[in-house]
C-alpha cells in the first residue's frame, strides 16, 4: 500500500524522534509471522516502555542516515521491524526475546546501543542482563558491603568489652 509523501514525512519525523530518544534500537526480521504474533510482541515491548513497529527499509535508511547513524547493510533487508527501547535496553531486549521464543518466523538481525551496532548474539547477551532496578540494587549492595564490614570491625572490641563486663557483673552477686 502506497502512502502519501506527507504521511512519509510524518512517519520519518516520528522515527527520527524515537531514534534520538531511545537508548537502544533492535532490528528484527519477521518473514511469515502472523499479525497476532506481531501484536503480542508489540504488547510485550510496550510493557517495558518501548515501541515496536514494522518499517519500510528505504524509509528507515533515510532516517538513520539523516541522524548520522551507520548500520550494517544487511540489517535493513527483507522484512524489518524495529524495537525502540526508551527506558531500559536490557528489559526491552528480554521482552523481545521472550515474545519471539518459539516463533521461528521472527529472528533478531541486530541492533544499536549508544551509536554502536550490535550483532544478534550481542542482543541476546543484552537480553540476559538483569533489569536496571536489579542491577542498581546489586551495585548498591557491592558498595555498601565494605562500609558494613568496617562498622562491624570497629564495633567488635566494644561489644567484647561489654560482654566481659556483663559476665563479671552477673557473676559478682553470686559470690557475694
Amino acid at each position: 500500500m502506497a502512502i502519501s509523501k506527507q504521511r512519509k514525512e510524518e512517519v520519518q519525523s516520528q522515527y527520527a524522534d524515537w531514534i534520538k530518544r531511545s537508548e537502544a534500537v533492535i532490528l528484527v526480521e519477521y518473514s511469515g509471522a502472523k499479525m497476532k504474533a506481531i501484536d503480542a510482541i508489540r504488547a510485550k515491548i510496550r510493557e517495558t516502555g518501548g515501541e515496536f513497529h514494522i518499517v519500510k527499509n528505504t524509509l528507515m535508511r533515510r532516517v538513520f542516515a539523516e541522524n548520522g547513524v551507520e548500520l550494517p547493510a544487511d540489517y535493513l533487508v527483507k522484512s524489518t521491524a524495529i524495537s525502540f527501547a526508551f527506558k531500559d535496553p536490557a528489559s526491552t531486549a528480554k521482552a523481545l526475546t521472550d515474545a519471539t521464543k518459539g516463533n521461528e518466523f521472527v529472528k533478531v538481525k541486530g541492533g544499536l546501543i549508544g551509536g554502536k551496532s550490535l550483532s544478534a548474539a550481542q542482543v541476546k547477551m543484552l537480553s540476559e542482563l538483569p533489569p536496571l532496578p536489579v542491577m542498581r540494587a546489586q551495585l548498591l549492595g557491592v558498595l555498601q558491603a565494605p562500609a558494613g564490614k568496617l562498622v562491624r570491625t570497629l564495633a567488635e572490641p566494644a561489644r567484647g568489652l561489654a560482654a566481659v563486663i556483663k559476665a563479671h557483673s552477673e557473676a559478682s552477686p553470686a559470690t557475694a
